[in-house]
């Protein structure tokens, strides 16, 4: 069939074909066919058609978002596909929506633009310059080609651009200023105290009824986690390490001596005499030798005659080389020259040389002792991961094929290890590794029964895994939780009782009791705070948040409320006045801030309403 296949592609049809191929890669680019649409589209815009490969795309990149932001700690099921999907999806066609916008309004990014802002970016550079080698590299890591990337690029700052447009649309006037710093600028003077809930933790002790309602009502909570007790083999490089021999060590101590920083190196100058049409070039390089003859510099004697622009500046001056910087002819030159002593012609590609050695450096190796350690522990780590690497090719092919451990372990003469209750946010030991939990929770080892692939672990470490048991949620018997739903229900009761007591304190209040006197008849301190602005940090967070929302006292009656404390402490508010914000008074800082504050709040809001005016207009069908 292979005959056939080969014969029928000399053929002309055949070639017509690839050459229609061909001109269509040159014409399009291959992301035409890679990257946009294939027949199957999800959703459609205004005409435009919104393929599975942009999702694709579109999900990749959120799911690198959600990596970096969590780092380490990243759940894996944040990353599920159905549940970042619609989102995406959404994402794409807002976008699509404003692209169409900006190319009715004609606006374009030019090609300078595009190449500045990509040399500008960080990830790009090395030391501070752009690298193209990194550029390419990062690119092919994030699964973009160079010209989707930057056919993206061009999107983004397209979108930036229309985005800074409508923004600019906006402006403040005074009257707005004056008005929004009424509240922003706002002061408050407040008085509260607090409950504390300790104050009722042991009201009574709890009842058997009481504990009986309280698991029964939250079974839930007293389930034990979904887990599994695996079964594993485990390779590491230091099962794999060996003794290593005397004639090993010192075979290797003999070839690190070649190395280049245990050589003898020279430093070199020249002068270099290029041969060119009607120039004597024997003439000039008789004249730079009786100059030397007589005495003169060689760094002087370089920059009059040496025709290399590159050394002549410098005397000369080549560097170091320790036999293989230069072409072969000078370095034999070289090897023979004693420091100071000016060499004769040595003719090479470049053209006729007189060259010196300036500097001459002795390698000096370590000595074998020195080095032992380092060799022995490189030899050993070598020879340690060629073993290890190919045992562990031998348990691909055996675990992938068995019915459990056992034959492999057997083949590999390895011991076969257990753990037990792996839950799936397990969060210490080795089965805390994500790629690990992946694995033994996925449907081909948990619902099949198989072996897991060999993976991979960080410091030259492997593991297959196998599901044993799996454990199902079950709730625990009460017995075993009794402590737990003690402590549950103490707290619930102290929280029903303290805020209790805080609605009775805001009734007395309320019915006229001052509140000074009711906190010094109940032994609470209350605290005064005057002049209280929103950006306040001494008074407590959730209080500031309430008092802010609290109605301005009306005549002589002041406005109360309570808030509960992240400790289940109730804190009972009392605010007595309100004063408005003056612009002309608020500190020049902030008075000069107020105007890019609003103007970004304002300029947020259009753009809001701009795209649902977008949204509202547009024909969109999600396929």
């Amino acid at each position: 069939m292979l005959k056939d296949i080969r014969e029928r592609i000399q053929g002309t049809t055949a070639k017509i074909i690839v050459g229609l191929i061909v001109i269509s890669f040159a014409f399009f680019g291959i992301e035409s066919i890679l990257v946009s649409g294939g027949g199957n589209e999800i959703a459609e815009v205004n005409g435009e058609m919104i393929y599975p490969q942009e999702l694709q795309q579109a999900l990749d990149t959120q799911k690198r978002r959600l990596i970096a932001m969590m780092g380490e700690n990243f759940d894996p099921a944040m990353l599920d596909d159905e549940r970042l999907a619609p989102q995406a999806l959404e994402s794409l066609i807002n976008r699509k929506l404003l692209m169409q916008s900006a190319q009715e309004m004609k606006l374009a990014i030019s090609e300078p633009e595009i190449g500045a802002a990509v040399v500008k970016m960080e990830q790009f550079q090395i030391d501070g310059t752009f690298s193209p080698d990194r550029y390419k590299s990062v690119l092919s890591s994030a699964g973009y080609t160079p010209s989707y990337f930057k056919q993206s690029l061009r999107d983004d700052m397209l979108l930036n651009q229309l985005g800074s447009g409508l923004a600019g649309s906006e402006f403040v006037t005074t009257s707005e200023l004056e008005l929004n710093a009424r509240v922003i600028a706002e002061h408050r003077d407040l008085r509260y105290f607090t409950i504390p809930q300790e104050k009722f933790a042991a009201i009574s002790p709890v009842t058997e009824e009481q504990k009986v309602a309280y698991y029964d009502a939250h079974q839930d909570s007293f389930r034990t986690p979904e887990s599994v007790d695996i079964d594993y083999l485990e390779l590491a490089l230091d099962d794999f390490r060996q003794p290593v021999d005397e004639s090993v060590i010192l075979e290797a101590y003999e070839l690190s001596k070649q190395e280049l920083q245990y050589q003898t190196q020279y430093r070199i100058s020249h002068i270099l005499f290029e041969s060119e049409a009607g120039d004597d070039v024997q003439e000039r390089i008789a004249k730079a030798q009786e100059r030397l003859s007589a005495g003169a510099e060689f760094a002087e004697i370089a920059m009059e005659f040496s025709d290399d622009v590159g050394s002549a500046d410098k005397g000369g001056d080549l560097g170091y080389s320790s036999g293989d910087a230069f072409p072969e002819a000078m370095e034999v030159a070289i090897a023979q020259l004693e420091p100071g002593v000016v060499s004769g012609p040595v003719e090479t590609e470049a053209g006729i040389h007189l060259i010196v050695v300036t500097e001459r450096k002795q390698g000096e190796p370590p000595s074998l002792e020195d080095m032992r350690s380092q060799l022995h522990e490189t030899i050993q780590a070598d020879n340690a991961r060629v073993a290890l690497l190919r045992t562990v090719e031998s348990l691909k092919d055996l675990s992938f094929n068995a019915e459990d451990l056992i034959y492999p372990a057997q083949e590999l003469d390895l011991s076969i290890k257990h753990t037990d209750a792996v839950a799936r946010n397990q969060y210490e030991g080795l089965f805390s590794n994500s790629a690990l939990l992946d694995a033994a929770f996925s449907e081909d080892v948990l619902s099949s029964g198989n072996n897991s692939e060999v993976i991979e672990l960080a410091g030259d470490r492997f593991v297959v895994l196998r599901v044993r048991n799996h454990n199902l949620p079950e709730v625990k018997p009460l017995s075993s939780v009794e402590d737990e739903v003690v402590a549950a229900v103490t707290e619930e009761i102290a929280q029903a009782a303290v805020a209790t007591a805080a609605r009775l304190a805001l009734e007395q209040v309320r019915a006229g009791m001052a509140v000074d006197q009711f906190a010094s008849t109940q032994g609470y301190d209350l605290q005064v705070e005057l002049a209280v602005d929103r950006r306040n940090n001494t008074v407590p967070p959730e209080v500031l948040r309430r008092v802010f929302e609290l109605p301005p006292p009306v005549s002589d009656e002041t406005s109360t409320d309570y808030v509960v404390a992240a400790n289940g402490d109730v804190i009972v508010i009392e605010l007595l006045s309100v004063s408005a914000g003056d612009y002309q008074a608020m500190v020049e800082t902030e008075r000069a801030q107020l105007p890019s504050l609003l103007m970004s709040e304002f300029g947020g809001l259009i753009n809001n309403e701009f795209q649902r005016g977008l949204r509202q207009r547009a024909d969109i069908t999600v396929l």
